[in-house]
């Protein structure tokens, strides 16, 4: 089977979407490691993450952060072990969405991604098995901005030699699709893989 969208890129957002969300287990593993009550901890690993996506955090200073909160102190092999068990954690991919994407690639439709992430999944997105599909990744770790920055839209479709209008962007988050919507782009907010399928064959002409 293929999906033919001719004149257009469409450019994924990768954590759920392409992948799953972290599973209950992952997210146990990772309290596991830290020793730390839930609700602080899960409080601290997300108000720190922007850094870590714009590239002005490094990933030791992003834990040193979280663990000055708490209170703790997390020797060099714990500080390396959360990062493993979290990076792990956004590996799962979502079968679905990988398949439909694999369609597109067939139906020979452009395919990008644009990620809100640190430079530690830049090589990932590139060397794994899903990197044939797509002709560009796009790392906001590397750029100067971040979802939903309008500016980030407007440098991935100059970097696509596309105008806005020529971008169809799927987001898992409705305010990083409404900016690129506002741009001029056909836009999907990711809820489901049957809701994604039907989008998708909704724009073959």
């Amino acid at each position: 089977m293929s999906i033919s969208i001719p004149g257009s890129v469409v450019v994924f957002d990768y954590g759920e979407v392409i992948s799953r969300s972290p599973s209950a287990a992952d997210k146990d593993a990772l309290l596991a490691i830290s020793g730390c009550e839930p609700e602080s901890f899960w409080r601290s690993y997300w108000a720190h993450r922007d850094g870590l996506d714009q590239g002005t955090t490094t990933i030791v200073a992003y834990w040193a952060t979280i663990a000055a909160e708490l209170g703790v102190v997390w020797p060099a092999s714990t500080v390396h072990a959360l990062w493993v068990a979290d990076f792990r954690s956004w590996w799962s991919v979502e079968p679905g969405t990988l398949d439909l994407i694999e369609e597109l690639h067939v139906g020979g439709t452009r395919l990008a991604i644009l990620s809100n992430a640190g430079f530690d999944f830049s090589s990932p997105f590139r060397r794994s098995p899903m990197a044939a599909f797509f002709e560009r990744v796009f790392v906001s770790a590397e750029m100067d901005y971040v979802k939903p920055d309008p500016a980030i839209y407007r440098e991935v479709a100059a970097e696509l030699g596309i105008s806005m209008d020529h971008m169809v962007f799927i987001d898992n988050k409705s305010i990083n699709t409404d900016a690129a919507a506002a741009l001029g782009a056909t836009v999907h907010h990711f809820t489901s893989v049957e809701g994604l399928d039907a989008f998708l064959r909704s724009l073959v002409v």
